[in-house]
């Protein structure tokens, strides 16, 4: 193989931190190539009359840093076809150095040799500057490529890379997302050298004005405050199982899936409910509601031995995974319609045999008026349904008068019979004309009690009770009430 690649680590701090060998290693140097010129290390050598080239120019022609590793990492391939490469790094090369994992990448594929030579972390000289103990758990992290939900705020958590005011400001904002904006942190700087920098400061602050550099790391401690962490979904879950627990509470120990069933379905309504008003404060407080019957119903079923929260995400999260492979495999979906009819297909995959019959399962546990509305669905996929609204609405006509009928002659028995296909007829209308019924419903239900909110007030600013007003009266605020939009 004639590819060779030598990585020497630079370590954290200055020269006297540097090993031995690796120091006559680099002062040995005919040809020394360095990611990065800005290190005490190289400042050191030059003045001793060290030679090298940096990749730093190859920063200025890109403006993504993968972009940038990708580009060092061509260029180093390249120049090994001539012979062997001398490559140096900051810190430790198998410690946050991308260029280092892409070159052991192709080491992998067997298109290149790669030899790592010494060079100490950057951590153990952080571990000392921040002033606490790893074994008590902590996470090393990219500054270059953070994520809102990759800190762990129950841990000790050090960023790396955290090069300029730009990477500080992304991350600053990126952690404000989780953490209190008043959390404090350490900005620390060449740890362990004799420029050693230690910075602390509110997280808000994290850009303004600090010392940065590639020897830039950022120290966030854990969080202890609890109300800081009850936006965690792992302190959520602690929460239910303590709530569960022999020390917890009675009524929540005594909780079943079947006792819990009326409260999802309420909690649920609730929440449409909320969703109708608009009310961006009353849909996440009812949503939570949902979420707690949730949490309730899987902490029943680890506590019984049967599954936990995890399971059932896993199952959701696999089933959005192969149900959208427009989204997460080749397959092409350019429209709404185009999805769904994937859906349909994967779905009808996935149940294998056919069922006894084509309505098993439509709409089984909902309540009756959109289980009528999934029947009728189900049943118009296979065929068996009008030719268009106008049907619908003749069948609705007919089976009015069906039950008008049966009410002038005084069957009540029939007559529900008979209102239960008027309803039904009625469920078939609507679908014909695009309205989801249980929702339009809600709507007439919640505009009847405005409407009736705003006739009560009328009959309390009168003094009067209810009983002293008319029908026709009443239907007067009634009317005062649709014009004020009510």
């Amino acid at each position: 193989m004639t590819h060779e690649i030598t990585v020497i680590g630079l370590g954290a701090g200055d020269l006297d931190q540097l090993p031995l060998g690796i120091y006559k290693k680099l002062k040995a140097a005919t040809h020394l190539l360095v990611r990065t010129e800005d290190h005490p290390v190289l400042a050191q050598l030059k003045e001793e009359g060290l030679t090298f080239e940096s990749f730093d120019y190859v920063y200025e022609a890109h403006d993504q840093f993968e972009a940038v590793y990708e580009a060092i990492t061509e260029e180093l391939v390249n120049r090994a076809e001539a012979g062997p490469v001398l490559y140096a790094v900051p810190g430790h090369p198998l410690v946050a150095e991308q260029t280092v994992q892409n070159l052991l990448a192709l080491h992998r594929n067997g298109e290149i040799s790669i030899v790592i030579e010494g060079g100490q972390s950057f951590l153990d000289p952080l571990f000392t500057a921040a002033g606490f103990d790893p074994v008590e758990g902590f996470q090393l992290l990219d500054g270059t490529a953070l994520k809102r939900d990759e800190p762990k705020l129950t841990q000790h958590v050090i960023i790396g890379q955290v090069y300029d005011a730009f990477i500080a400001s992304e991350v600053k904002l990126t952690l404000m997302e989780r953490y209190p904006d008043d959390h404090l942190v350490k900005v620390i700087t060449a740890a362990g050298s004799k420029g050693e920098s230690i910075v602390e400061t509110p997280l808000y602050e994290l850009d303004h004005g600090m010392p940065l550099s590639n020897l830039t790391s950022v120290y966030v401690p854990p969080v202890e405050e609890e109300e800081a962490l009850y936006g965690e979904f792992e302190k959520f879950r602690d929460i239910i199982a303590i709530l569960r627990s022999p020390e917890g509470c009675p009524w929540d120990r005594e909780q079943t899936h079947e006792s819990l069933k009326r409260y999802l379905i309420e909690e649920t309504y609730e929440f449409l409910e909320a969703v109708d008003s608009g009310d961006i404060d009353h849909m996440i407080e009812e949503l939570g509601d949902v979420l707690l019957q949730i949490m309730l119903h899987a902490q029943i079923g680890e506590d019984d031995g049967y599954f936990s929260i995890r399971d059932v995400i896993a199952v959701v999260a696999e089933k959005m995974v192969r149900r959208h492979p427009h989204v997460f495999a080749d397959t092409e979906a350019g429209t709404a319609d185009e999805v769904v009819k994937n859906w349909q297909e994967i779905k009808a995959e996935e149940k294998g045999s056919r069922p006894d019959s084509l309505l098993e399962g439509a709409g089984t546990g909902l309540p009756a008026l959109i289980q009528a509305f999934e029947i009728q669905k189900k049943a118009a996929k296979a065929g068996f349904d009008w030719d268009d609204h106008a049907d619908a609405w003749d069948k609705f006509e007919e089976e009015w008068q069906e039950f008008q009928e049966e009410v002038a002659n005084g069957n009540k028995e029939e007559a529900l019979k008979e209102f239960g296909d008027v309803l039904f007829a009625l469920v078939n209308v609507s679908r014909f004309h695009g309205i989801f019924p249980e929702e339009a419903l809600i709507m007439a239900n919640q505009k009847f009690i405005s409407r009736f909110s705003f006739v009560e007030n009328k009959v309390k600013e009168s003094g009067k009770p209810f009983q002293a007003f008319t029908l026709g009266e009443l239907d007067e605020f009634w009317n005062e009430a649709k014009k004020h939009g009510l």
